[in-house]
C-alpha cells in the first residue's frame, strides 16, 4: 500500500532536536535551552478529527477485553501481576490529572520530594503509553490558580528533567549499556571493583526483597505491587543495587532489568536515565569511597532525615518491619 508516514514528536513539549544537537551534560545545562522555546512550544494545539479510526490492523479473533488470555495467546509471560490501584486508559488519566491539579498541586513543592505524603501527580505510566500528552498537563498546570513556586516545581520535573532523558537517548545509542556511562564514572567504579561488599545478594533476592535492610526491602515491595516507586526511593534503591552487587556491570543489568519488568513506566528514556543516574549520569564526582568511588552516595540515615522513613517501611512492609528500623 503506497502511502506516506509522518513522524510525529508527541513525547515532548519541546521536539529533542529544536533543544540541542549534543547530549547534554546535566539538567543545568538544559534548563535554559528549555526555557528559551517554551514560550514557542507551550501552546494549545487543536485536536484534529480523525477521519480512519483503524486500519484494522488487530484481527477479530483477538479478544481485547480478556488481558490474560490475549497474553497467553502472544506469548507474554505472565509472572508480573497486575499493578494495585490504578487504571490505564485515556479517561482514567484525565480523572488523575483532574485531581491532581485541584488537590496536591498547590503542595507539589514541599510534598513531592516526600514518599509518605503522595504529592505526586502519579500520571508517569500514562505519559509512558501516551494515553496523555506532557503538553496537555503543562497547559493545565500552567493555567491553575496554584502558587509559583509549585507550578514551577513541576514543570521542571515535566518538562526539564524528563526532556533531558529524552536527550540522552537520542544522542547516545547504547543508552542502555553500563559502558556509555560518563568516563569519570567507568573510572572511579572500576578503581573500585574489587572492594569488599559488606553484603551480596543474588538477582533472585534482589527481585523478591529478600535484602537485610528494610528501606530497600519497601521501595522493590512499592515497585512491584503499584508498578511504581517514588523518586526518591527510586535514587536510594539504585544505589544500594551497585553498593551490594559483585560487580558495577552486574549492579547496572540487574536494576535496569528490575525497573524495566516491574515499573509501568519502564522501558523507556526516563526509566533507563533514570537507573543510569543513580551510577554517574548527569551527576559529578564527589567524595571518595569503598564501592562508589566519586559516585554520589546514599544511606539510610540520609531517608530519616528526609522524611518518615519508618511509616514508609510500614506502608509496605507492614508494622513488624517498621519497628526494626534504626
Amino acid at each position: 500500500m503506497a502511502c506516506p508516514v509522518v513522524l510525529v514528536e508527541g513525547d515532548s513539549v519541546v521536539p529533542v532536536a529544536a533543544v540541542s544537537d549534543h547530549a547534554e551534560y546535566a539538567a543545568r545545562t538544559i534548563r535554559p535551552k528549555i526555557h528559551r522555546l517554551l514560550a514557542e512550544y507551550l501552546k494549545p494545539i487543536p485536536p484534529v478529527p480523525v477521519a480512519v479510526p483503524s486500519i484494522g490492523l488487530v484481527k477479530r479473533s483477538l479478544k481485547l477485553d480478556d488481558p490474560d488470555a490475549l497474553c497467553r495467546r502472544l506469548g507474554i509471560a505472565g509472572s508480573v501481576p497486575p499493578a494495585e490501584g490504578i487504571v490505564g486508559g485515556r479517561a482514567a488519566a484525565e480523572k488523575r490529572l483532574d485531581r491532581f491539579v485541584a488537590h496536591r498541586l498547590a503542595e507539589y513543592a514541599e510534598a513531592a520530594s516526600d514518599p509518605v505524603a503522595d504529592g505526586c501527580s502519579g500520571l508517569s505510566p500514562y505519559l509512558h503509553f501516551g494515553q496523555i500528552s506532557p503538553l496537555e498537563i503543562a497547559l493545565r498546570v500552567a493555567e491553575s490558580d496554584a502558587p509559583r513556586v509549585a507550578t514551577d516545581a513541576f514543570i521542571e520535573q515535566l518538562i526539564v528533567r524528563r526532556e533531558l532523558s529524552l536527550n540522552a537517548c537520542w544522542f547516545n545509542p547504547g543508552y542502555d549499556r553500563y559502558d556509555t556511562l560518563p568516563a569519570w564514572a567507568l573510572k572511579t567504579l572500576d578503581r573500585h571493583r574489587k572492594d569488599k561488599r559488606e553484603f551480596l545478594y543474588s538477582r533472585a533476592q534482589w527481585e523478591t526483597g529478600a535484602t537485610h535492610d528494610p528501606c530497600w526491602n519497601a521501595a522493590q515491595a512499592e515497585m512491584v505491587r503499584t508498578g511504581r516507586m517514588h523518586n526518591y526511593m527510586r535514587m536510594y534503591w539504585g544505589k544500594k543495587i551497585l553498593e551490594w552487587s559483585r560487580a558495577p556491570e552486574e549492579a547496572f543489568e540487574i536494576a535496569l532489568a528490575l525497573n524495566d519488568t516491574y515499573e509501568l513506566d519502564g522501558r523507556d528514556p526516563n526509566g533507563c536515565v533514570g537507573v543510569a543516574w543513580c551510577f554517574g549520569r548527569h551527576d559529578r564526582p564527589w567524595t571518595e569511597r569503598p564501592v562508589f568511588g566519586t559516585i554520589r552516595y546514599m544511606n539510610a540515615n540520609g531517608l530519616r532525615r528526609k522524611f518518615d522513613v519508618q511509616a514508609y517501611v510500614e506502608r509496605w512492609l507492614g508494622s513488624d518491619a517498621g519497628g526494626r528500623l534504626f
